[in-house]
This record gives C-alpha cells, sequence and structure tokens, in this order.
C-alpha cells in the first residue's frame, strides 16, 4: 500500500525566527514566526499547491523560471540610487536615513524573497514587524510603509520588477487610528507661554534668542539654528531671512521669513561677526558659560578668596573638563544640541522646585500658528509658516475655540 504524500508543515527557521514552508525544494519565508500573517500566507500556499497537483503555483501569471532579482538586490540598487538622489552638502540626506530605517525589516524578513513573490501579505507581515518588535507608533508605520512601497514603485520604473506588484501592494491601506494594534503618539500641541519664560534666565543667551525667534517667527528648529548674517536682507524697514536649506528647497520653493522690529532686537546682538558665521554658536556660549563660573561668587559669603582656593577651583575645573569630552565645541547648533539645551534648562527649572513640563521646539512653531491664526485667520497663518496648501496649516495652528464659544452664546 503506498504511502499518503505528507503535506509540507510549517516550520521554524531558528537564525531569523522566520516562519518557513519547504515547496518542490524551495523554502519559502512566510514572515514572523507564529504571526497570523505568516499562519495565513502558509494556508494560502498550501491550497494552491494542493490545487495546482503538489506543483507550487506562481504568484503572479508572469512568473517565468527566471523569477528576476531578489527583495535584498532591488534594495541595494534603489539605496544606491537613493544616496545620490536626496544628498546633502554635509552628507547622506535625512531622507536616504529614513529609508535605511525603514527597509531594514524588509531586508530581514524577505531579503532572499524574489521581488516578484512580495505581494499584500508580505507588506503586512513586514507592517506587523514595525508594531510588534520595533514598537512603532501608527503614524511612523504608516511613513514607512509608504516608503516600502516608493521602493518598488522606483523598481518599476527601473523594470526590475512588473507593474502588477506594485499595484498588488497600493490595496494595503494606511493603519487607521483606534482600528489598529499600533500604539498612539500623542499629537503635538502648542507650548504654554509660561513654560517658555521660566527657562529664559537658565539657558544660554544664544538659546534663549533662537526660542524667542521661533516665537515671533513660527520658523523651524532647522531654520533658526542656521540663521547667518548674510542670509538676512536688512535693506527695508522688515527684514528677511532666507534659509540656506529648508524643507521644501527641493520642489525649487523659495523661503523668506519676515523678521520684525521684535525679532530684530533679539537678533541684533548676534550680527557682530562675519557675514558666513553662524549667529548661534555652542562654542560661544560654552566659552561665556567659563567666563562667568571664573568670576562667579556665593551671594552670601563674607570672607576673601585665597589664591590656594583659585587654584584648586582651577584643578577641579580641569579634571572636569577631561571627564566631560575632549571633542571641542562647534561652531553651529543642530536641532539636536538646540533640543537638548531646552531640556537641560527643564531639568534646571526642576531642580530649582520650579514644575515645567517637558516640551520641544517644534511646539513653538504651532504655538505662534495658532497665535497668528486667531488674530488674522488661517490665511495669515498660511503665509507666516510659508505653507503652499492651508490645510498643512490646520496642522499646525490650534482651531479658535474663543470663536466657538462666541457663536455658541449667541446663537447657540
Amino acid at each position: 500500500m503506498a504511502k499518503p504524500l505528507r503535506i509540507p508543515s510549517y516550520r521554524l527557521h531558528k537564525p531569523k525566527n522566520l516562519a518557513v514552508v519547504r515547496l518542490n525544494g524551495r523554502d519559502v519565508y512566510l514572515g514572523p514566526y507564529d504571526s497570523a500573517a505568516s499562519r495565513e500566507l502558509y494556508d494560502r500556499l498550501i491550497a494552491e499547491w494542493l490545487a495546482g497537483g503538489r506543483q507550487r503555483a506562481p504568484v503572479s501569471a508572469t512568473e517565468a523560471p527566471d523569477h528576476g532579482p531578489t527583495v535584498s538586490a532591488v534594495m541595494v540598487a534603489y539605496l544606491e540610487w537613493a544616496r545620490t538622489y536626496y544628498r546633502e552638502d554635509d552628507g547622506d540626506g535625512k531622507e536616504y536615513v529614513n529609508l535605511t530605517h525603514a527597509l531594514r525589516p524588509l531586508r530581514d524578513i524577505y531579503g532572499s524573497t524574489f521581488a516578484i513573490d512580495f505581494g499584500p501579505l508580505a507588506l503586512k507581515a513586514v507592517r506587523q514587524h514595525m508594531i510588534d518588535v520595533q514598537d512603532l507608533c501608527r503614524s511612523e508605520v504608516n511613513k514607512r510603509i509608504g516608503r516600502v512601497r516608493r521602493m518598488f514603485k522606483w523598481a518599476v520604473a527601473e523594470e526590475l520588477v512588473p507593474s502588477a506588484v506594485l499595484e498588488s501592494l497600493r490595496a494595503v491601506d494606511g493603519l487607521r487610528r483606534g482600528r489598529s494594534a499600533a500604539r498612539e503618539n500623542p499629537p503635538v500641541r502648542p507650548v504654554d507661554a509660561s513654560h517658555v519664560d521660566v527657562l529664559f534666565p537658565l539657558v544660554s543667551r544664544q538659546v534663549a534668542a533662537m526660542i524667542r525667534l521661533q516665537q515671533l517667527t513660527g520658523m523651524r528648529p532647522g531654520e533658526v539654528v542656521q540663521l547667518r548674517p548674510g542670509d538676512i536682507d536688512r535693506s527695508g524697514p522688515i527684514w528677511f531671512y532666507a534659509p540656506e536649506k529648508h524643507k521644501t528647497q527641493y520642489l525649487g520653493h523659495v523661503k523668506r521669513i519676515a523678521l520684525g522690529p521684535q525679532a530684530q532686537a533679539v537678533l541684533q546682538p548676534f550680527l557682530d561677526r562675519p557675514a558666513d558665521s553662524y549667529c548661534f554658536s555652542p562654542r560661544e556660549a560654552e566659552a561665556e558659560r567659563n567666563a562667568s563660573r571664573a568670576v562667579r561668587r556665593r551671594p552670601d559669603r563674607k570672607t576673601k578668596i585665597y589664591p590656594c582656593e583659585l587654584k584648586a577651583r582651577a584643578r577641579r575645573r580641569a579634571a572636569a573638563q577631561q571627564r566631560i569630552s575632549k571633542r571641542p565645541k562647534r561652531d553651529q547648533f543642530d536641532v539636536a544640541s538646540y533640543r537638548r539645551a531646552i531640556e537641560y534648562g527643564i531639568t534646571k527649572a526642576k531642580k530649582q522646585g520650579i514644575e515645567v513640563p517637558h516640551w520641544h521646539p517644534h511646539q513653538l512653531r504651532h504655538s505662534r500658528a495658532t497665535d497668528v491664526r486667531k488674530q488674522y485667520g488661517v490665511e495669515a497663518a498660511q503665509v507666516v509658516l510659508g505653507h503652499s496648501r492651508a490645510d498643512v496649516t490646520q496642522v499646525y495652528a490650534e482651531r479658535n475655540e474663543k470663536l466657538a464659544e462666541r457663536i455658541a452664546q449667541e446663537i447657540g
């Protein structure tokens, strides 16, 4: 009596913690082991295999003995192109770095899979990996899945994969709020002015000036940290700042930020330098901080400071400087160092018994947009923020609840 033919089993590939099934001598990876998506894909492949007379049914009708490049091969070609396309003057562009983060789980799970075999279920498995393993929030998961789709769009344009692959991936909708297992990040809200004002005496004058400029103009953190005297047109009563680099520069947009009398007064002390030097320098802030420490004295001290104590202080400062970091301070803040300076100020405030909630520089832009919208309307907020569409401004400007209250009181 002949043995009944065995159905290939759902197995674990231990090195990568992936589910795998062997069909006609070829391993097919199904995604993260014991995940719902991998179980569903296994059931579908077995059903197709049985329906095809125990021969593996092709995923696409256009599949031929030459399956084309693998997902890893497509990824290498795409990243090579993206490194040049998204490159910035100071190195790899931010979008290129974002692409590498988005494509990493794709490489780990489906790198050896033929690109023509990558379908909606595989994309869902990658998405679930981002939720379960990487613990990304819903909006970030949607952004990264969009970048994965963009890679396949490029591959279609380069004739590396058939267009049917891209069309099938477009069938996977983005995650909706409250209808997925992904966690939600709270929306960015404007920061209360009282929480900002308390930091001014606790941070360097450079950081205080950047904070105040953001309050007055609504510019992005990346725009305020790169401000230089040569980028400011001071020919008229209102100055205009044209950032060397900005978010929509690649679209050919020209950004000009108006600086009124208050912003000019904040900026004036930092214009006494060469036109190509940055107005706000961490090195300058560190030098001023060290100079203030050298003459600092306890206000309640009654005895004079003896030379031996001054020498001991100098030795302690030198030892502390060696312990901290031997890397010299830079001539320019970046977005990360600017954010950290604000965090240091908040920490100082809490040590002094002042309760200040955590906030970050992007919230200053939201605050400015909200104030302008309340006084002048959404179109004015759109102009101040430099948006090309008003619906983008809605994200930054909180709705004017005062107007809703007045309408409800009069006719509600």
